[in-house]
């Protein structure tokens, strides 16, 4: 199978491994409570928790005993978990990433001289896979744009182009019906950034967060969203749409 992590793959590091069990959606904490005279539970929902990959890795018979250590103490180089969160890219999902750092300690098993196997736990507090390669849409005028990477809704980073000449003018518009409004002043070479994520609004370093009419950051759906301009009384030039596509 092979794996990418930190930027180092598998194959560079002389180890073969592969994933027997593929855990395609994570642990799942569901919202209940009990209620005094009613049968059952009240369902509030659920949300997904962190995401746990596993994987089985060799280290082929062939080095001596310092070799073998050699190559150990570069394995824990690679991986280790001090670093923080790294990129991790799977051989059998060549198209995502997961960001990952280690959950558990790594012991190695020998199975024959100096050949030893090893499991690695990989821990992923945002269960969610990210487009290695993701869209980009750039609109002047109201239309339909189409995700075509991804199965669940994506946190996307809005870059709003314009001209008002200060806060008394606005200009909006509107993600599948939920609208953005935003006050000047702005220039021609200004961009706001709205980061849905982390629910900030910049322009360059500066914080724009008091230019949002509403706090509203909406999400792309996977597949056909709508973008609708909406009168105002600046000018709306272009709202260029970073989709940050994500799998479940």
């Amino acid at each position: 199978m092979g794996f990418i992590f930190d930027g180092i793959s598998s194959s560079d590091m002389g180890i073969p491994s592969r994933m027997s069990v593929q855990n395609r959606i994570p642990d799942i904490r569901n919202n209940t409570d009990k209620l005094a005279g009613r049968h059952g539970i009240m369902d509030f929902g659920e949300t997904i928790s962190e995401r746990k990959i596993e994987i089985t890795c060799l280290i082929p018979p062939g080095l001596n005993d310092q070799q073998l250590l050699e190559k150990k103490d570069r394995i824990v180089g690679w991986l280790n978990p001090d670093k923080g969160l790294c990129r991790l890219e799977l051989g059998q999902e060549p198209d995502r990433y997961y960001n990952a750092r280690l959950l558990d300690g790594v012991s190695f098993m020998n199975l024959v001289r100096n050949a030893d196997t090893f499991e690695l736990s990989f821990f992923c507090p945002d269960p969610f896979g990210y487009a290695i390669h993701d869209e980009e849409f750039t609109l002047k005028s109201s239309g339909d744009i189409k995700r075509t990477l991804g199965n669940v809704e994506s946190h996307p980073v809005y870059e709003v182009r314009g001209k008002m000449a200060d806060e008394t003018q606005k200009v909006k518009f509107l993600v599948n019906g939920e609208s953005v409004t935003l006050c000047g002043p702005l220039s021609e070479n200004d961009v706001i950034v709205i980061d849905t994520d982390d629910m900030t609004a910049k322009i360059g370093a500066d914080n724009a967060l008091g230019q949002m009419e509403e706090l509203n950051f909406p999400y792309l759906k996977a597949g056909t969203n709508t973008i609708t301009f909406a009168e105002s009384t600046g000018t709306l030039a272009s709202v260029c749409i970073k989709a940050k596509s994500r799998w479940l």
